[in-house]
């Protein structure tokens, strides 16, 4: 039995109209000869009643006095009124289908409520349902603990629902449906210059994906390059194969990848610039700020230590909150709200000299101020106002010819 496992995103089904588009796909992998597995994420964005972030709403998030495990009850709505809808349209269709939610499809999950990680995929039940039906439809971003408690695997949970499940069913391919034409080497809504790229590695979007680019997230490329299934990043509105995600730059196996500088840019926004200084204690300075972030809750990035102090960021939305905890430890923070952090990520920088010296160079001339810097092997990251962020990354986009180095 030839599996494929498609996911639709919230975007690709927040209507009868989008959803046709959707069913249309199926049909033709079906014509193809494909039993279809399809991952279904809750229906829209905000304000759509039955998205993540609507239902969120209803219970005043952040601020709300729900425990983690009432609002995955909340949240895991969403995803299975999506599935039965589609399953429905399905049908409709004249496509035999069936919904199933996580966990009746086998996603066993630990028990950190909102963020749980998958511990054991049992998908007995969705291989019997492939035996009848042309379509399983399953609830994206859910699962349930090994006691039956209702759990959600975090934003972009639908993605690892579906990478797990197409590992789990030794799938041909994992194919993600978006609004967009595949990933890109820019957010095509900030570089109007951006190009598809035709297929990029694992650890490349894995790269991208962690620094901001929304189109997949990075655990489901983690779980399909353990598994070694290729993934394709498709657009819903277009019959294009959109971009390949294997371990070469060809659809072939064994084929190495060639080096490539810089692959892409992504981006942040939301995020606030945190500096505390002190001339007095200052190790003691260092455990107290990341520890009071760490018992608050609160995520903190970019983390810059020095003798005198500590540069770090966290969400807009914690920066109040922030704020407090550190004047309540004796500070004095110093904060620069509304930043973007831009990162370019490539393989082929490592090991190359200058690719910093071209970034600083290039953002000097745009008159565009770094707040803050760092790098590793296969990413350089700069901190900036965010009212800078789109003359930014054009600036870098044309100084590293992205436009012109896409894999065809």
């Amino acid at each position: 039995m030839n599996v494929l496992v498609q996911k639709f995103g919230g975007t690709s089904v927040r209507d009868k109209e989008v959803r046709t588009n959707a069913i249309n796909h199926i049909k033709q992998s079906i014509e193809e000869g494909y039993k279809v597995v399809v991952v279904i994420s809750a229906m829209g964005r905000m304000p759509d009643p039955y998205a993540t972030d609507s239902l969120l709403e209803l219970v005043d998030f952040p601020s709300t006095d729900l425990s983690k495990r009432e609002q995955d009850l909340l949240l895991a709505c969403g995803e299975t009124i999506s599935s039965v809808v589609f399953s429905n349209e399905l049908k409709q269709n004249g496509v035999s289908a069936i919904a199933l939610t996580g966990a009746q499809a086998g996603f066993i999950t630990t028990e950190d409520f909102t963020a749980a990680r998958i511990k054991e995929m049992q998908v007995d039940r969705v291989t019997q349902e492939l035996q009848t039906h042309q379509v399983v439809v399953v609830a994206g971003f859910q699962g349930k603990t090994e006691t039956g408690e209702i759990t959600t695997l975090g934003r972009g949970g639908s993605d690892t629902s579906a990478a797990a499940l197409g590992a789990a069913l030794d799938a041909d391919y994992i194919d993600i449906f978006t609004d967009v034409a595949g990933i890109m080497t820019a957010d095509p809504r900030v570089v109007k210059k951006a190009k598809t790229l035709k297929v990029v590695t694992y650890n490349e979007i894995c790269n991208l994906a962690y620094q901001g680019a929304k189109v997949i997230h990075p655990r489901a490329v983690e779980i399909a390059m353990q598994a070694k299934i290729p993934m394709r990043v498709r657009s819903t509105l277009s019959n294009e194969i959109g971009t390949l995600v294997t371990s070469s730059l060809e659809p072939k196996k064994g084929n190495d990848i060639a080096d490539r500088l810089i692959t892409g840019i992504a981006h942040i926004s939301g995020i606030t610039q945190i500096k505390v200084d002190s001339t007095e204690n200052t190790d003691q300075l260092h455990s107290n700020v990341f520890k009071a972030m760490a018992e608050s809750g609160i995520s903190v990035d970019f983390i810059n230590i020095s003798p005198t102090g500590v540069i770090y960021t966290v969400p807009e939305i914690f920066a109040s909150r922030a704020k407090t905890l550190l004047i309540e430890l004796g500070y004095q923070p110093e904060m620069i709200h509304n930043c973007a952090k831009i990162s370019l990520v490539g393989a082929g920088m490592t090991g190359v000299p200058g690719v910093t010296a071209k970034i600083v160079q290039t953002l000097t001339n745009a008159e565009i101020q770094i707040l803050q810097s760092a790098d590793s092997h296969t990413t350089i990251w700069v901190l900036v106002h965010h009212d800078d962020l789109v003359p930014a990354i054009n600036a870098l986009h044309d100084t590293f010819a992205l436009d012109r180095t896409v894999t065809e």
